[in-house]
């Protein structure tokens, strides 16, 4: 499994317009072979950028929706903001994950 990680600098004065273009996100990654999950991270100091995080199966599924016409879509869909939205440029890594946990809620006895 990888997880990406798209860290994204957004100019505060756009926070609220960059939370809407993924509120209103055409979701077409969701259906894409090998997606497993997707994740908007919004930071808590002011100057850190959003994250926007999605895991995938396999490097090769990452690449496939990359690819794809429905990511072409997608990104079209959601509508541009300006230039002066961003305090810089996103950065893209890509992680291989090496260990997972996840909490599981045990039913009352």
């Amino acid at each position: 499994m990888i997880v990406t990680c798209n860290r994204i600098p957004v100019n505060p004065d756009y926070a609220d317009a960059f939370e809407e273009r993924f509120a209103d996100r055409s979701s077409l990654v969701d259906a894409m072979p090998g997606f497993i999950s997707f994740q908007l991270l919004r930071p808590q100091k002011e100057g850190d950028p959003y994250v926007v995080m999605t895991f995938w199966e396999s490097d090769e599924a990452f690449k496939a929706w990359t690819e794809s016409p429905e990511f072409k879509e997608g990104h079209a869909r959601s509508g541009r903001l300006p230039p002066q939205a961003f305090s810089g440029h996103p950065k893209l890594e890509i992680y291989d994950v090496i260990q997972s946990t996840t909490h599981i809620e045990r039913a009352s006895e």
